[in-house]
């Protein structure tokens, strides 16, 4: 294991129909299952599924802006993480997936490609979850 940077704590009780809140108080949400009752009486309410986007969302235009430095390439990038709750056919069970969309301003498409593939090899969240869910890469 590598040298801890950081560590960030949450914690959940009640599941998807509970609440869920960060060690410093900064999240700190209700969850429900979108289109249950429970949803529909909270307005705020969040997902795991929401949440997850959000860090990879975060973690990945982290990590193509390193890979843009690193190559002396500057541009505007948007990154939207797509996460979706699927039926797995394999154990009857649930499982995920992920669509990342990358947007990008003042840079040509092919370079933008490029730059997310090599963003794709060195964004933490790409590297956990690389063989483990289907993780597609469109860019806009």
């Amino acid at each position: 294991m590598g040298t801890v940077q950081f560590t960030s704590s949450a914690t959940a009780h009640g599941g998807r129909e509970g609440h869920v809140r960060s060690s410093d108080g900064v999240v700190d949400f209700d969850t429900s299952m979108p289109g249950t009752p429970r949803a529909k009486k909270l307005d705020n309410s969040t997902n795991p599924e929401q949440l997850f986007a959000a860090g990879y969302a975060a973690c990945f235009d982290s990590a193509l802006a390193l890979v843009s430095a690193k190559a002396r390439v500057k541009f505007d990038s948007e990154v939207t993480a797509n996460v979706s709750l699927m039926k797995d056919e394999s154990d009857n069970g649930f499982k995920i997936g992920v669509k990342l969309q990358v947007k990008g301003t003042g840079i040509e498409k092919d370079q933008l490609e490029e730059l997310v593939h090599q963003a794709h090899q060195v964004c933490p969240y790409s590297k956990a979850t690389r063989g483990n869910i289907d993780v597609s890469l469109e860019v806009i």
